[in-house]
């Protein structure tokens, strides 16, 4: 058990907070019915999946906070490791096993997180609790009507030189996401499924795109 699990000190990290607002937090998941009864469970099972998975590995300097908020009982959150990560694979039913898995338990205290599988913990508390503990990061929400995440004319490198920045994005599910934390950033004009905005991210900080913040 620990209070504030996290990467190695000294490793610039990509972070992933996505909010699922109807997210079934306790109890049995509902593996065949994730898009329904589970709450949009599908959706934030392609977002861990995209933010962590290259086509043969894993991103070992990726964290990503899943807020489950759609009950029963208080908000709820997991968080998924790229270092720690053990059984790990590039199959939605997988993932969302290792989802069941965790939220079968009883739900932790804020501010406490418990290992549940080799790289998952679970904890208590809310998108506020996880922006106190990633205070370290630039905070980026992605809002498609916001000034574009990266700046005019900025080319796309011919040689990939990876962004060394920390920084922290927040996105959303199928629901806005009803925040005035971070800076303000699109990727576009047209609103996109959370793992293709976090595909794009992913793109502009392995290529070294200049970025807007």
């Amino acid at each position: 058990m620990r209070s504030e699990p996290s990467l190695n000190e000294g490793i610039n990290i990509r972070r992933f907070a996505v909010i699922g607002h109807r997210a079934m937090n306790k109890g049995k998941l509902p593996l065949n019915d994730l898009a329904g009864g589970a709450g949009r469970m599908d959706v934030l099972v392609r977002a861990v999946m995209s933010a962590l998975l290259t086509s043969h590995d894993l991103r070992s300097n990726v964290e990503v906070i899943l807020h489950l908020q759609g009950g029963p009982g208080p908000h709820r959150r997991l968080k998924f490791i790229g270092s720690e990560l053990r059984g790990f694979h590039a199959e939605e039913r997988s993932v969302a096993g290792l989802i069941a898995k965790a939220i079968r338990e009883p739900s932790p205290a804020i501010g406490q997180w418990i290992e549940r599988t080799p790289g998952l913990y679970d904890g208590g508390g809310t998108l506020k609790h996880t922006l106190s503990e990633w205070s370290d990061s630039v905070i980026v929400r992605l809002d498609a009507n916001g000034e574009r995440l990266w700046n005019q004319d900025e080319a796309i490198p011919q040689d990939s030189k990876p962004n060394d920045q920390t920084i922290t994005f927040l996105l959303s599910d199928d629901q806005p996401l009803e925040s005035d934390e971070g800076i303000p950033r699109s990727l576009g004009s047209t609103w996109l499924q959370g793992h293709h905005a976090i595909a794009i991210c992913h793109f502009l900080l392995d290529e070294g795109v200049q970025l807007n913040l």
